[in-house]
């Protein structure tokens, strides 16, 4: 008679102990169907050293899943002294020898499939017996794969700028639970496609916000655990999306009036020179329509004297005085005019001299050429005689001392003065050259 008691090991293993009793012994010793070489007397004989136990690593006792084509490699520590007998069996069953090998160690037993299928998915259970012990551990592997397409996927309505789809389930789940289904939308003109729904439980949405005058098609996929299927249904017919009538109507639009009298945002500024260096006036204006620009020297037009060059660019108006004499200083003024009015300003230009000593020089230089004619260039001859009246003498005098001091008109007193200065210059320098020609005669 039989008594059979289990012990839970290590959270999985099980181990059974059989008792045998003494007439039970007695008829296996003496069985002639016992031969002499039977291991069963020897293992109720031999006496146990170690228990049998199973070590189940934490990751196997739960479900151990793997892909399609992937490697299978378990081993399993065990324990038992004299060495136990391991079997494996696949859901209640002896392992397929083509597929499946096992190696059993004096620790350990190792189960290896080299490209597991789904076939290979089920429980497997280790069994380790010594004696009349024997504990198990049960493994369950899952084989899985890519699941397949949904199936007759189809357009059911297009409203605006929405399209409604309806699909079901693919009839391959690929051995795994659904995550749910991945839509994707794709324009008839570029034919790309975009994701607009992802890990989507049901099996109906609502694609939104689609572009108006577009055409559109759709396309699912199923997903689950191992991925996305390898393909997808794409929907029969279009969505096309029609544009509403619109009617658009253009507001009035008030254009600004930028009609602007003339005005000076730069007045032209004083400035001094020097006679013969070129110099030039600046000022800005700001006016709608374009101006004309017009200079005047002491109010009087200058435009066409080539001794100036007037140029106008983007409102910022330049007059270049080229190489001013004396007579080129005075109030010079610029006139900004159209249609809705003028606006002008002013400036002082003064023109500096090169000196008295310059202008003594020029003197000297017209006497001596004259000497030189055979003038008489005494205090009372011929060449003084003519400084009272006109003659170049008296221009060459005049200017050279408006150039050196004067600013403004001279008096006849003022004038006198200067005449007598230079009279008076020019006799002592020919009296001391006078003696000086005699004695080299």
């Amino acid at each position: 008679m039989e008594a059979a008691t289990a012990a839970e090991v290590a959270s999985g293993p099980t181990l059974k102990v059989k008792e045998v009793s003494p007439a039970d012994a007695e008829e296996l010793q003496t069985s002639p169907r016992q031969g002499a070489g039977s291991p069963i007397p020897q293992l109720l004989l031999s006496p146990v050293e170690e228990n049998p136990k199973i070590w189940l690593p934490r990751a196997l006792r739960q479900t151990y899943i793997r892909k399609v084509g992937d490697i299978v490699n378990l081993l399993i520590p065990f324990q038992g002294k004299p060495k136990p007998r391991a079997t494996w069996t696949h859901n209640g069953c002896a392992l397929d020898a083509s597929r499946v090998s096992v190696r059993n160690g004096e620790r350990d037993s190792i189960l290896f499939i080299r490209e597991a299928q789904r076939a290979d998915s089920g429980r497997y259970q280790l069994s380790v017996q010594l004696g009349g012990l024997e504990a198990t551990a049960t493994i369950d592997i899952l084989v899985i794969e890519r699941p397949g397409p949904p199936q007759s996927i189809k357009l059911t309505d297009v409203s605006g700028s929405n399209a409604t789809l309806e699909w079901t389930p693919p009839r391959d789940t690929g051995n795994a639970a659904l995550l749910g289904y991945t839509v994707q939308k794709a324009d008839a003109k570029s034919g790309l496609w975009f994701t607009v729904l992802e890990h989507y439980r049901r099996t109906s949405c609502t694609v939104s916000n689609l572009i108006a005058g577009n055409s559109y098609a759709f396309r699912v996929f199923a997903e689950n655990q191992c991925g996305l299927s390898e393909t997808a249904p794409v929907t029969a017919d279009l969505a096309h999306i029609q544009k509403a009538a619109t009617v658009y109507k253009t507001k009035g639009f008030a254009q600004r009036d930028f009609s602007e009298a003339p005005k000076f945002t730069q007045p032209l500024a004083d400035c001094t020179t020097v006679t013969g260096y070129d110099t030039q006036l600046f000022c800005c204006v700001r006016a709608s329509p374009k101006p004309k620009i017009i200079w005047l020297k002491n109010k009087m037009d200058i435009q066409g004297d080539p001794k100036y060059r007037a140029l106008t660019n983007l409102g910022i108006c330049s007059l270049e005085i080229r190489k001013p004499g004396p007579f080129d200083g005075g109030i010079y003024t610029c006139k900004a005019v159209n249609s809705l009015g003028e606006a002008s300003v002013d400036c002082r230009v003064d023109v500096k001299g090169k000196g008295r000593i310059h202008a003594l020089r020029c003197v000297i230089s017209s006497l001596q050429r004259w000497k030189s004619q055979g003038r008489d260039t005494s205090l009372d001859g011929e060449g003084f005689g003519l400084i009272p009246i006109s003659g170049p003498l008296i221009t060459v005098i005049i200017r050279m001392y408006l150039r050196s001091h004067f600013y403004f008109p001279l008096s006849h007193f003022f004038l006198s003065i200067l005449i007598l200065e230079y009279r008076k210059n020019c006799y002592l320098y020919f009296a001391k050259e006078e003696p000086e020609a005699q004695e080299g005669r």
